[in-house]
């Protein structure tokens, strides 16, 4: 590893540790020749997931994307940015276990529902009013008619 002081190329590594969940390695190093410290990380590179939005355009997928759509159907709810947050990486966890290279944007909005419904009701209400569209009253009534079923199962 080049030293980004001195541009010499002998480092030694003085401290290693796993972060962001094991996913990255994050190591403190020393330069051999002018002693400046400095600390990298290494991280597996991932292949690129692509959406394919229903109108059959596409585009790389954007984590960032849900997380604002989490947040706007968490307004005022007592869920925490940090839970967000975790939904978020849950849901890309979970596309990128699937092995595949291209997903819907539908199947990304089911699992984010999924997750949300066990962290809030209204806010899962709040996102699948906008996600899946309903037209009418009636179809917001067989939701919430759905959410009461399943919490007395």
């Amino acid at each position: 590893m080049r030293c980004p002081s001195c541009f010499h190329n002998g480092t030694r590594v003085l401290d290693s540790r796993p972060v962001d969940e094991g996913r990255s390695i994050r190591r403190r190093r020393e330069c051999e020749s002018c002693l400046s410290r400095f600390t990298t990380f290494e991280r597996v590179e991932e292949s690129p997931l692509i959406v394919v939005k229903k109108e059959g355009t596409r585009e790389e997928f954007n984590k960032e994307k849900i997380l604002r759509g989490l947040i706007k159907a968490c307004e005022k709810r007592p869920v925490s940015l940090r839970q967000l947050e975790e939904v978020t990486q849950s849901v890309e966890r979970e596309l990128r276990n699937l092995g595949i290279s291209e997903v819907k944007s539908d199947m990304i909005g089911e699992i984010v529902m999924e997750e949300l419904r066990d962290i809030d009701d209204v806010a899962y209400v709040r996102f699948a009013s906008v996600y899946r569209q309903f037209k009418d009253l009636n179809v917001f009534i067989e939701e919430l008619k759905d959410i009461l079923q399943k919490e007395r199962e």
